[in-house]
């Protein structure tokens, strides 16, 4: 069996159980895996029927140029659907998205235009106003306007929802989904509620967007607007494709609470997916006291966790904007450390005690204390040299001859990750000072053991 072109595998993906990052939810959690669409995304779905809806109509001709306002993931659904038609493609995208989502538009053959985010949506300089404009200036061009492009839920309503109903055997009590566009949680939470009213939608906003307090009041509030890092949810606009009546309640989260959960996912579920998957889990995790164990929860992500290996997986990145405060530090490790004791030898002590102290706690170095001050250290290797190279009535020379300079010393506060600053081969370990004065060791392999 084989496919007639990469098109006709949109859709049909999988539902996989949620087991760790959402070990506080009594439900059964699952995920549709919308990364196993060939644009890694659930943009592919709404982008294809976008486009040949517009066919159907006689809205392009052949060989014609599809424009659109994307931050990504519509864009590549609708290059590759572009590839296998023969079009051309324009697409305008906001200066806040990765530079990974950038390069992979024009990887299948885009013109990227980047916008500024900070403007008004009827700013001429707004990625809709110059996708609108680009519509009416190039012939036989069609602007796709995912926003209000009712092809858009009705792509979901016609695959998405149907195959989580028979995927749950017509078990799922809520579905969960953020909010862009509004697409796929119209669409998809209108095929499910028809089925069976009684299933919670939960739509996913993000601070700085205007659809929660709308949802809940009627009231277009500008004062809700404000710039936000996380992409793929939340709106300054009102989409056409947003059906509030289908929407039972939207649930905010932060951008570090997306990214931190982003992040998670990949480490505990071993699935590497976008930022907004990370905002729906934070924004489910957040409303799991409304959840029992009966319930089935499914939640529709968007993308794949490739197109943003430059922000929310790198550590540079997510350090900057301060969302990796709970990064493991020195007093991690000395709390993880079994054996906490802090064996020291004087600077007077022979040779050949500290090889037997070593010896019997089985460890490889030795800070030197004289009384209360860390004047040197020592290590295995010295100790053995020293003794296979002399006599045995040399053995009780005293430490002070070969020992090498004293371990640096940290505070507890310092990042682990800066410890590379300190360790090498030459020098195994570093004494870390607790707030209280006590001193410990950290070695390379109590760093090993922690991580």
């Amino acid at each position: 069996m084989y496919y007639d072109n990469i098109l006709k595998t949109i859709g049909d993906t999988p539902l996989v159980k949620i087991n760790r990052v959402c070990a506080e939810v009594a439900a059964t959690v699952l995920i549709k895996v919308e990364t196993f669409n060939p644009g890694h995304s659930i943009k592919d779905r709404m982008a294809l029927k976008m486009l040949e809806d517009a066919e159907k109509r006689g809205d392009i001709k052949p060989k014609g140029t599809i424009i659109e306002c994307t931050s990504g993931n519509t864009g590549m659904g609708l290059a590759i659907a572009a590839a296998v038609k023969g079009y051309r493609c324009i697409f305008t995208t906001s200066d806040k998205q990765s530079k990974e989502k950038i390069d992979l538009l024009k990887a299948v053959g885009a013109e990227v235009i980047v916008c500024p985010t900070n403007v008004e949506p009827d700013d001429p300089r707004s990625y809709y106003s110059v996708a609108e404009r680009l519509s009416k200036e190039i012939p036989n061009s069609y602007w796709c306007n995912q926003y209000d492009n009712l092809s858009n839920r009705q792509a979901h309503y016609e695959s998405t929802g149907p195959e989580i109903w028979e995927q749950t055997e017509g078990k799922i009590t809520h579905l969960v989904v953020g909010v862009g566009t509004g697409g796929t949680i119209s669409g998809t939470g209108r095929y499910l509620k028809e089925q069976n009213p009684d299933i919670k939608i939960w739509g996913i906003d993000t601070y700085g967007s205007v659809f929660k307090k709308y949802h809940e009041t009627g009231e277009f509030d500008t004062k809700e607007i404000y710039p936000y890092i996380t992409e793929g949810i939340g709106e300054d606009i009102l989409p056409k494709n947003v059906d509030f009546s289908i929407i039972d309640h939207f649930e905010k989260v932060t951008d570090k609470e997306g990214a931190v959960m982003a992040r998670r996912l990949a480490r505990e579920e071993g699935i590497l997916l976008g930022y907004s998957a990370g905002s729906a889990f934070a924004g489910l995790n957040q409303l799991k006291d409304q959840l029992t164990k009966d319930d089935v929860v499914v939640v529709v992500i968007h993308d794949h966790g490739s197109r943003y290996v430059g922000k929310i997986y790198n550590d540079d990145w997510m350090r900057e904007r301060g969302f990796l405060d709970d990064e493991l530090k020195v007093k991690d490790l000395i709390e993880r450390k079994e054996d906490k004791r802090f064996l020291s030898v004087s600077p007077d002590a022979s040779v050949q005690d500290a090889f037997h102290l070593m010896k019997d706690n089985d460890i490889s170095q030795l800070p030197v204390l004289n009384e209360e001050e860390i004047v040197g250290s020592i290590t295995e290797s010295s100790v053995l040299t020293y003794l296979l190279e002399n006599s045995a009535n040399n053995s009780e020379e005293k430490v002070q001859t070969i020992m090498s300079k004293a371990f640096p010393t940290v505070e507890e506060e310092l990042p682990c990750r800066q410890l590379n600053r300190y360790l090498n081969k030459k020098i195994p370990a570093v004494i870390a000072r607790d707030k209280a004065g006590g001193l410990h060791i950290l070695t390379h392999y109590d760093i090993i053991q922690a991580v």
